[in-house]
């Protein structure tokens, strides 16, 4: 079982910028894939960010991209998502996922077996 807490979400104007942390309790958080999801009221939760451990790789939404970085820290069992120019499009609650492989359908929903409880974002403009 793994546990994913975030944290760092708040309010801010339009052009700011917040960072997402995600603290993930096991120990073999260094192999997962991990991600990053939002929704917004009354839409369907979205994918917005995943970083691969095996090589690092990223990918993300085309909504972000350029904006948004996701980023690890194995020693901390930690994931960040940095968010610049933030835009009131972004406004959401903010969701960590976790998965031991990596899916080819990484921007799915169903590619993550572990969430967090979320964390909202709310851009003023």
């Amino acid at each position: 079982q793994v546990e994913l807490v975030e944290s760092g979400g708040g309010l801010v104007q339009a052009g700011g910028s917040l960072r997402l942390s995600c603290a993930a309790s096991k120990r073999a958080f260094s192999t997962y894939t991990m991600g990053w999801f939002r929704q917004a009221p009354g839409k369907e939760r979205e994918f917005v960010a995943t970083l691969r451990w095996s090589g690092g790789t990223t990918y993300y939404a085309e909504s972000v991209t350029g904006r948004f970085a996701i980023s690890r820290d194995n020693a901390k069992n930690t994931v960040y998502l940095q968010m610049n120019s933030l835009k009131p499009e972004d406004t959401a609650v903010y969701y960590c996922a976790a998965n031991p492989v990596w899916r080819i359908d990484y921007a799915s929903r169903y590619a993550y077996a572990y969430w967090g409880q979320g964390t909202q974002v709310t851009v003023s403009s």
